[in-house]
């Protein structure tokens, strides 16, 4: 028996067809299940993607290559290059990010230092590389060279008395306002979605949803110009959020160069997960933490496959960063610390204290600034996003200058603050009283009285305390790149100093208390202050990120303290609690629901008894459910329904009557289909029928040709009946990233259930404004 094989276009009602009309004068089928429409399965901006269609697209892709690989050398070679292209992407993610990331860090450095002077050997060198090469150099003032002139030296010709002081902190401050002015000027400009962390925004995206040019190419070029200006401006923010947008972004324009990635949504956020671990692999230089971050606080889905990519591409990115060097010390990390005693058993208790700390600034910090956003949004300050920026550097800028430890930038401050105090250190913070010590081979040295210089330090600190916990509150959010990691640790780290220094002071003078005894003899090295200042920094990021395991991996990733995890992970977990115990979101779920974002959390608990009848609209009180049926309707009646309405697909049924349910068919699909066959196929007018059956019915001899959409239906629309739980159907939506799910009864299609009638559902069960959820 012969069988032969036609080409679905070509099948029409009279049984053959040729170019035009078949044989019988009945018109030629169109079908468009055989020729791809350009545009068909593809989403509209602030939509969802259909997660478990984007999986069976890619999983058709693959087993078509994997049958066509066994018929010639050349489709195996294919089948190969599809295989290694997703490791070859992750290397080109590694290497663009980490060159980036590099040439940021260089120039963030050189600009932070422009405030305060230049170099007379080229204005290109930062303070510290201007004063490498100087032979005039002396260890005691080791920051202080011929070849580096203040502002001061270089306009009046002295850099001491007031006259010089007032012209320093004149030009301070007009050197931040320009770098704050640009960097706001160039995100309104050019590219709005520059501004913020990114972090909410690329959580939602990695859930599915569609942000058009978030992640575009002029995004990441002003962004990357406008962080260094941010940054270098001495606002109170950090350049690690935005460094996992600037890799993301990498990503998804490197994505655009393999087929497979550029034209299936599911698959491009495989690679923006492993791109979030990039990002803080190099914004921290902990590749091992940059894919646990990405794990436990960015992606949504992440399968053991993205692992390994993750880790790969993180490591490439950490190589590359290390081969620029941007920090001049050899070193990967930011902060590295080489703390000489160990730690005993009772600190436990200040590093607990220290926890609960950060866990209580979290949650005063999330609500204040979430306060203050909802204030910029909802009043006339959201209007003059300019102004907002330049007043706020105005006032940073004016408080920070009299103060040595904020007008450094967060970066050295923090890294001072880890600094365990050794023989050779200039800083105020090591200048203790002189007590005769014998010189050890370690460069340790044994707990001593505080000087005058220390206490002068503790005041000034004390003060920088207060100034970075207020200043942030309203700098997170505002129309420029920041982030918050550096902020946060920088209060922790400040927190955690004081105590240390403290708790020094107190085992030096009451060394024979209960507490210490045993372990804490006279002239011991008990305690170590920089090491109290690593486990704030780690409890306050803590309590306002909710981080555990990353960020006790990027911790100690980037400090090499490795023997510390165990006070990391006591204060880490006890900042969760408590923070957790007086709000349950973290900054970033915060700033999702503030901005309406629709984002179903993985973390958060559905408790409530209700019904999926209780979700689904049409309500009892709605017009009915806006169907279309499988065979009659007209190309006129389906574009009214689509005029008529906004949603974003329709159930298809066999008839009104009946209302049995056949598939389902997505607005853009309709439109694009309706539009290329009125282009394409020769006569088709209003009045042509559309079938979305498997077979078309026989049409009369003079009726304009039908449309037949079977193809860009979906034949298994997830369904559930009007009493499965609601708690079961949003684990459903969680799991299998669903955009929408049919309520039926009996089997007669009853309603629908998008996942903002869930959103909304949640929002009002929780006592909040259901309306918050602003898109589709």
């Amino acid at each position: 028996m012969a069988i032969y094989f036609v080409p679905l276009t070509c099948i029409c009602a009279g049984g053959s067809c040729g170019a035009g009309d078949g044989p019988n004068g009945v018109p030629k089928l169109m079908d468009l299940l055989d020729e791809p429409v350009p545009g068909v399965g593809t989403y509209e901006d602030f939509n969802t993607i259909d997660w478990v269609r984007e999986k069976s697209k890619d999983r058709d892709r693959h087993r078509e290559i994997a049958t066509k690989s066994k018929e010639s050398v050349l489709a195996l070679m294919k089948s190969i290059s599809d295989a290694f292209s997703g490791w070859l992407l992750m290397l080109l993610v590694g290497l663009m990010s980490g060159a980036l990331a590099g040439g940021i860090d260089i120039s963030a450095h050189w600009m932070t230092d422009l405030k305060e002077g230049v170099c007379l050997n080229g204005f290109w060198f930062n303070h510290e590389h201007c004063c490498w090469n100087s032979n005039e150099t002396t260890f005691q003032e080791r920051d202080k060279c011929p070849n580096w002139k203040s502002w001061a030296e270089l306009i009046v010709g002295t850099n001491d008395g007031p006259f010089a002081y007032i012209m320093n902190y004149l030009m301070y401050v007009c050197w931040a306002l320009l770098f704050s002015f640009l960097a706001v000027s160039l995100v309104r400009a050019f590219a709005p979605y520059a501004c913020g962390s990114g972090i909410p925004e690329i959580k939602t995206i990695l859930s599915g949803f569609i942000i058009r040019g978030y992640l575009g190419k002029w995004t990441l070029v002003i962004k990357t110009i406008t962080l260094v200006l941010a940054v270098s401006s001495g606002l109170s923010l950090g350049k690690e959020g935005p460094l996992v947008h600037v890799a993301c972004c990498c990503a998804n324009i490197l994505c655009h160069l393999f087929t497979k990635y550029r034209r299936n949504e599911a698959k491009r956020r495989e690679v923006l997960s492993a791109a979030a671990a990039v990002g803080v692999s190099v914004a921290f230089g902990a590749p091992i933490g940059g894919v646990l971050f990405s794990l436990e606080e960015v992606s949504y889905y992440f399968p053991l496959k993205t692992l390994w990519r993750s880790f790969f591409a993180a490591l490439v990115a950490a190589f590359t960063l290390r081969s620029i060097n941007p920090f001049g010390n050899s070193r990967l990390v930011l902060f590295y610390v080489e703390f000489h005693s160990p730690w005993h058993l009772l600190e436990l208790i200040p590093f607990v204290l220290l926890g609960i700390f950060g866990g209580i600034w979290g949650a005063f910090f999330i609500r204040a600034n979430i306060a203050w956003c909802r204030r910029r949004k909802t009043t006339r300050l959201g209007h003059y996003p300019v102004l907002e920026v330049l007043v706020v550097t105005a006032v940073t800028a004016l408080l920070a200058f009299p103060n040595s430890y904020t007008r450094m930038s967060t970066s050295e401050l923090i890294s001072e603050l880890f600094n365990d105090c050794g023989l050779l250190d200039s800083s105020q913070l090591c200048n203790y009283a002189n007590v005769s010590v014998t010189k050890s081979s370690s460069n340790a040295l044994p707990d001593r009285p505080a000087g005058q210089d220390v206490y002068t330090a503790m005041w000034q600190l004390s003060l920088a305390l207060v100034f970075k916990m207020l200043i942030t509150v309203v700098t997170f959010g505002m129309k420029v790149p920041s982030g918050l990691f550096i902020p946060s640790m920088a209060v922790g780290a400040i927190a955690g100093r004081l105590l240390g220094v403290g708790m020094e002071q107190l085992a030096y003078y009451h060394h024979d208390w209960v507490i210490f005894r045993g372990w804490c003899s006279p002239g011991a090295d008990c305690i170590t202050p920089g090491l109290y200042a690593m486990v704030g920094a780690a409890a306050c990021l803590g309590g306002v990120t909710r981080m555990t395991v990353s960020l006790v991996v990027i911790m100690f990733e980037l400090t090499g303290g490795l023997e510390y995890i165990v006070p990391l992970m006591a204060a880490t977990m006890t900042s969760k609690w408590v923070a957790d115990a007086l709000g349950r979101e973290g900054i970033y779920e915060a700033h999702i629901r503030l901005n309406g974002y629709p984002f179903l959390e993985p973390k958060e608990e559905f408790s409530h008894k209700t019904l999926a009848m209780d979700v689904m609209r049409p309500r009892r009180s709605d017009p009915p459910l806006s169907v279309i049926t499988q065979d009659g309707m007209s190309v006129e009646d389906v574009e009214s329904l689509i005029a008529e309405t906004s949603y974003s697909g329709f159930p298809v049924v066999v008839s009104h009557e009946s209302q049995r349910l056949v598939g389902f068919v997505q607005r853009r699909d309709l439109v694009i289909s309706i539009e290329n066959a009125r282009q394409r196929q020769e006569g088709v007018v209003s009045a042509s029928r559309i079938f979305f059956t498997e077979y078309t019915p026989p049409q009369p001899p003079n009726s304009p040709p039908p449309l037949k959409l079977r193809g860009i239906m979906d034949l298994s629309p997830f369904t559930v009946t009007d009493h499965t739980a609601m708690d079961i159907v949003v684990d459903i939506f969680r799991k299998l990233g669903l955009r929408q799910c049919l309520v039926t009864h009996n089997g007669r299609l009853l309603g629908i259930i998008t996942k903002k009638d869930i959103l909304k559902h949640m929002a009002q069960m929780a006592n909040r404004d259901p309306d918050s959820i602003l898109f589709n």
